[in-house]
């Protein structure tokens, strides 16, 4: 097994089966919905379905990126994809660095057959992007026939690994490149850190559209791999383990700066769902929740999981007598002194 298949394999056994979540906050709980006892509105009224990149989603939820580059994460990709179909969510692949380095791996991101109508998202590191240029990463889009591709931000994580990136400079330009050259959209994703409006500010003037503002307050990269490494990344990676802008306010700034944003980040519930969406979010994505399911009860309990969440936003929608998801950015809300004073930090830096 190569080094890229073998970290893979221990990041899913970390993170079905250890604590693999930060301490610290999302700070969705900050966001207060006001509930509406007349409502107006039929349960039959309330649609929760968006369009996405082309594609209509039953729920503005997405299964977010999380493997590929083994048989056992193919079978991982394929399982939850299928699921992502018969739910009407969009989808996200792991990283297909691994096509790159094992061509065999190639198999474990195919995941069309099993999921047609999916709004599909390959994935990327903004390292290797700027590694093997435009080019390459569009034959990635084009072997897995996605509608969008993600580009990861990991930096922390990668400082943390022995094996890890250091050199991050020229990513600004390698996705720039990207935006231009790839006929599908780019969205720029964080994993777990946030994006700072300094760098939201970067990734305009490099003509990106499109964000996951995936925040911190769910699973901690570094914290995976204080896990799994020796004593050097044990102590970085749980220096980093709660590093990062929460989830909340990485969304906010990204609506700020005018960008089509799309919620990670310790997304754990439908209620979680209905706070991103007020904040500005076009759609919610989940991975660990998901990754667990299916650890704990195979296809079962990854259907049961969607359609409990679909359920949930549905409920909270008509609660806050909203027919459709796109309203919740105008519900009624109160925002938290937590959140509220991540706010006024980004205030003060852009006086």
């Amino acid at each position: 097994m190569s080094e890229v298949a073998s970290r893979k394999q221990a990041h899913l056994d970390l993170c079905a089966h250890r604590d693999v979540e930060a301490g610290g906050t999302t700070l969705l709980e900050d966001v207060h919905l006001l509930h509406e006892a007349l409502p107006e509105l039929s349960a039959a009224d309330v649609d929760p379905s968006i369009e996405l990149f082309g594609r209509r989603l039953g729920a503005p939820l997405y299964i977010a990126g999380m493997t590929g580059g083994t048989e056992r994460a193919g079978a991982i990709n394929r399982a939850l994809a299928a699921a992502a179909q018969k739910a009407g969510f969009a989808f996200g692949l792991g990283s297909q660095r691994a096509i790159w380095t094992d061509p065999d791996a190639a198999a474990s991101y195919r995941v069309r057959d099993e999921a047609p109508d999916i709004a599909l998202f390959g994935n990327v590191g903004a390292v290797q992007a700027r590694e093997k240029g435009p080019a390459a990463v569009a034959e990635l889009v084009e072997a897995v026939r996605a509608d969008a591709l993600c580009v990861h931000l990991n930096a922390a994580q990668e400082l943390a690994q022995d094996e890890g990136d250091r050199d991050f400079r020229g990513c600004v330009d390698a996705i720039a490149a990207l935006v231009e050259a790839l006929p599908v959209p780019v969205i720029v994703k964080e994993t777990g850190c946030g994006l700072s409006p300094r760098t939201l500010a970067r990734l305009r003037a490099a003509g990106v559209e499109w964000v996951d503002a995936s925040g911190a307050g769910g699973t901690t990269w570094p914290g995976v791999e204080a896990l799994r490494g020796s004593l050097r990344q044990r102590a970085l990676g749980g220096l980093l383990r709660e590093w990062g802008i929460p989830t909340a306010a990485s969304v906010v700034y990204a609506r700020r700066a005018g960008f089509s944003t799309l919620a990670s980040g310790g997304i754990r519930t439908a209620l979680d769902v209905v706070r991103a969406l007020a904040l500005g979010a076009r759609a919610a994505g989940l991975a660990l929740p998901f990754l667990r399911a299916f650890d704990r009860g195979g296809s079962k309990a990854v259907a049961a999981l969607a359609e409990e969440l679909t359920e949930g936003v549905r409920a909270l929608l008509l609660l806050t007598g909203s027919a459709r998801p796109e309203q919740l950015a105008a519900a009624p809300r109160v925002l938290g002194p937590s959140l509220r004073a991540w706010l006024a930090v980004a205030d003060r830096a852009e006086d």
